[in-house]
């Protein structure tokens, strides 16, 4: 006798975060909309408790997709990746474990990111490119070059048509940070440009083999500019 498993039944909560994940997702940027109906109009809409409501919400925030203001209402937010991100520290305490870890992360994530952006940017993705790397050219100090780098390397993943690789690069968001203000803050932002420009001339080219290589070279050389052992004697030719 062959007696199949029954499929467990959605939740309640699990419906209303699904649901309320869906809306805020189709949410406008506009900041006026930026706000969630009150819990109780919430559970009157679909046609919940309040209870089922305040549980789903509370495991939304948890998740970064929304901020619970006693007294103000429920606003959408976007940090899908402070969960992530605000782990890091606990799990690997001592900061050169991290840079090295992230050096190590990025290398297996952002050259396939710049290959496949090289496949997939369209005109405006490369657009937004050349002006964030015309930014960086034309930062006066390492704070500017710095948010030039980070959007950047962003942009590309956004580029690449995965969105879990910009998630990803969002939750390392604070370590990358850090690394930049080692190798920024240590040798400068002349070597990122010259790096960011092949990076963007094999995008421009649609050329994925030699993008996922520049970007390859490009982590590496960061590796060697923060000293991180590890990376060492690896950094491409």
């Amino acid at each position: 006798m062959n007696i199949l498993s029954l499929e467990r039944p959605t939740s309640l909560v699990d419906s209303v975060c699904q649901q309320l994940a869906k809306l805020i997702r189709g949410t406008s940027v506009e900041e006026d909309d930026r706000w969630l109906p009150g819990e109780r109009s919430l559970a009157e809409k679909l046609g919940v408790s309040r209870s089922v409501v305040r549980e789903a919400t509370k495991r939304l925030e948890q998740q970064g997709m929304l901020e619970i203001q006693h007294g103000n209402g429920i606003r959408i937010v976007d940090r899908l990746h402070r969960p992530l991100n605000d782990s890091l520290t606990l799990l690997i305490p001592d900061m050169a474990d991290r840079l090295q870890q992230l050096n190590e992360t990025r290398l297996s994530i952002e050259p396939d990111a710049a290959a496949f952006a090289a496949q997939r940017a369209s005109k405006d993705h490369i657009r937004t490119l050349r002006q964030i790397h015309e930014g960086l050219e034309a930062a006066t100090d390492n704070d500017a070059a710095i948010q030039c780098d980070l959007a950047f390397h962003h942009a590309i993943a956004d580029a690449s048509g995965n969105l879990i690789y910009r998630l990803v690069l969002d939750s390392l968001g604070e370590l990358g940070l850090a690394s930049r203000l080692r190798t920024i803050g240590r040798v400068g932002k002349f070597t990122g440009i010259e790096h960011h420009e092949a990076i963007l001339q094999a995008i421009e080219n649609s050329d994925p083999e030699a993008a996922r290589e520049a970007m390859r070279f490009h982590i590496l050389a960061a590796g060697e500019d923060m000293d991180l052992p590890a990376l060492k004697t690896k950094k491409a030719k």
